[in-house]
């Protein structure tokens, strides 16, 4: 076995040692240009799918030398059991991606943190061991894809796209991570036997093939919905490429004007003002929401969602936020060298990380604060009620609004400007539904205070949100909340379309959903005020169920299974739809019968 894994370090050393050294020249020229712990969040995406698909093709490459009959038969043809044989493959490869990937990682933080004053966290070490997760996982998969029969071996890369989709964040991820590796390394094992066409014989083997395959399946599924869209939006009826939106539908109050919008949303009120507001509103300037925070920055988030830093012009010093201390630690612009920390109100730490925004402003889930250059100091501006948290804000008027996921906040521009206390809200308008489903608000400004138009359409295409409606509220200077009109908006989308991925499997649909908000926390985008299912959907879920069930009797009868087998495949079609039924016809094939022999077979017999 040893033998065997040094072979296999040997085999593609050089290549490691040449990905290692590329890896950190490529890093330690962009880590000269622009500090590598502070990038967005895309430029992590990027980079750890550029891991991945180094994990990918070495699995691919190593394993797909060894599935050759020849070859295949004279690594297993040794005094040693096949999941040690496995173990020395798979390690090597683990050795080797750590020499390619991780290491580079860790000598680039280690000069960061040694001769730089910018700030690496306990976070971007873990982010480095994320990275190498990352890999391994693509790696397993890809040998899984070589070694699997080609039926139903592409399944496994239901987990890269795992960690493509998945939320969680912080520690949460890479426990995400470790499990899905987990799962491929127990598919690699079922895999790594002397028939590698064969079908797993025994219940560990069916299950953890099945299970990834029956998503992979249910995906499939999607895949086509797509394609039927582009199909769609190539004749030119799609709701999206419409020369004229549906009267009264979701894209045609997601793209309207502001004022067409607010006219419209008072057409049929009740309020005996109404008639003077609508012609208002062809003429007054209208405001919104110049930004939206559609997640929260938690406390040791591998990624960010923004850089976590900011320049102080007046002193040439560069403040970058530590979740290690949860302070800002700043360095010269001018020789690089650090200057001390900063806190709140002094050397406080953060209650959880900030998230800058326009004029020195900073957001950290409840609480707004405001950074002041003359005294270097960094103050509490606003607070928000327990259990809310910052969605959005923007300069209204002679306001500040600021939106949180309960309700939206009208402050004094000028107190802003012209305090450093807590400010007290002039009004809180409630709002008329969740924050993932709010696509856009419009506020038009009045005599006495502000008219809102609060419009819900961002999830409804897909069944994700609620309903699509428009709410028009009024809220006086004594801050007096009125609901002014409620316009329930046309589905641009059938049910049918609308509900594709749910009833093709309810069960697979509900899972998918599960498994990527694993270990997430809070995320405003993700609370939606879904519906009931419909009728229609349901019929056509328990329709295709059935068929499922009926296709799967008919199935199993022509297999080699075992009566308990073929029950259990039965039940499971039923409960879980098409998916299951197509990985029942990939992993069983149809039994052989004596005419489809050959001849020589059929002799024989």
């Amino acid at each position: 076995m040893w033998d065997l894994f040094k072979a296999e370090i040997l085999r593609f050393r050089s290549w490691a040692i040449a990905y290692a050294a590329l890896q950190l020249v490529l890093l330690g020229f962009m880590s000269r240009v622009v500090d590598m712990a502070q990038q967005p969040l895309l430029v992590y995406e990027v980079i750890g799918g550029l891991y991945g698909l180094s994990g990918l093709l070495l699995g691919l490459y190593q394993m797909g030398g060894y599935r050759r009959p020849n070859t295949w038969l004279n690594l297993l043809h040794r005094p040693m059991p096949s999941w040690r044989i496995a173990a020395a493959l798979y390690g090597a490869g683990a050795l080797l991606l750590a020499i390619a990937v991780l290491l580079p990682l860790l000598v680039l933080a280690g000069w960061q943190e040694s001769m730089t004053a910018r700030v690496v966290d306990t976070r971007h070490l873990l982010l480095a061991l994320s990275g190498w997760l990352v890999a391994l996982c693509a790696y397993l998969a890809g040998s899984y894809a070589m070694l699997a029969n080609k039926r139903y071996s592409f399944c496994a890369l239901v987990f890269v796209l795992l960690l493509v989709f998945y939320k969680a964040v912080g520690m949460g991820a890479i426990a995400v991570q470790c499990m899905a590796l987990a799962f491929l390394a127990a598919m690699n094992l079922t895999a790594f036997k002397p028939d590698l066409d064969a079908a797993p014989r025994n219940l560990a083997g069916i299950v953890v093939t099945a299970l990834p395959l029956q998503m992979a399946m249910w995906f499939a599924l999607v895949m086509v919905g797509f394609g039927v869209e582009f199909v769609w939006i190539a004749q030119g009826s799609h709701p999206n490429n419409m020369a004229v939106p549906l009267p009264g539908g979701e894209k045609e109050a997601e793209n309207a004007e502001a004022k067409d919008l607010m006219i419209a949303g008072l057409r049929n009120s009740a309020d005996p003002q109404a008639p003077l507001w609508r012609e208002q509103a062809g003429i007054s300037e209208m405001f919104g929401i110049e930004s939206y925070l559609r997640a929260v920055p938690v406390r040791n988030e591998l990624t960010n969602l923004a850089p976590m830093e900011f320049d102080d012009t007046t002193r040439r010093i560069r403040w970058v936020f530590s979740h290690d201390d949860m302070r800002f630690h700043g360095y010269s612009l001018v020789d690089k060298r650090p200057v001390g920390t900063l806190g709140v109100a002094g050397q406080q730490p953060f209650p959880s990380p900030p998230l800058p925004g326009p004029d020195s402003v900073f957001f950290t889930g409840d609480t707004v604060y405001q950074y002041y250059e003359d005294d270097e100091s960094m103050l509490p501006r606003a607070h928000l009620p327990s259990g809310e948290v910052v969605t959005g804000y923007g300069k209204v008027g002679d306001d500040l609004a600021l939106l949180s996921n309960r309700g939206l906040y009208f402050y004094d521009v000028e107190e802003f400007k012209n305090d450093d206390g807590v400010l007290t809200p002039r009004q809180r308008v409630p709002l008329p539904g969740k924050p993932g489903d709010l696509i856009r608000i419009e506020l038009m400004e009045l005599l006495d205070g502000w008219l809102g138009s609060f419009t819900y359409t961002r999830r409804s295409y897909n069944a994700e949100g609620a309903l699509p409606f428009q709410q028009l509220i009024r809220v006086d200077s004594q801050g007096h909340v009125a609901h002014v009109a409620r316009r329930d908006l046309i589905l641009d989308y059938p049910v049918a379309w609308r509900y594709q991925n749910w009833y093709t499997s309810p069960a697979l649909y509900s899972a998918q959903r599960a498994i990527a908000r694993l270990f997430s926390g809070y995320l405003p985008d993700e609370e939606t005020d879904r519906p009931a299912v419909p009728r229609s959907a349901r019929t056509i879920a328990a329709v295709l169920m059935l068929l499922s069930l009926l296709g799967a009797v008919w199935r199993t009868r022509q297999t080699a299974l075992a009566m308990p087998a073929r029950i259990a495949w039965i039940v499971v079609c039923g409960a879980v739809g098409l998916p299951a039924l197509m990985s029942l016809w990939l992993i069983h094939p149809k039994r052989e019968a004596l005419e489809d022999l050959p001849l020589a077979q059929a002799a024989t017999a």
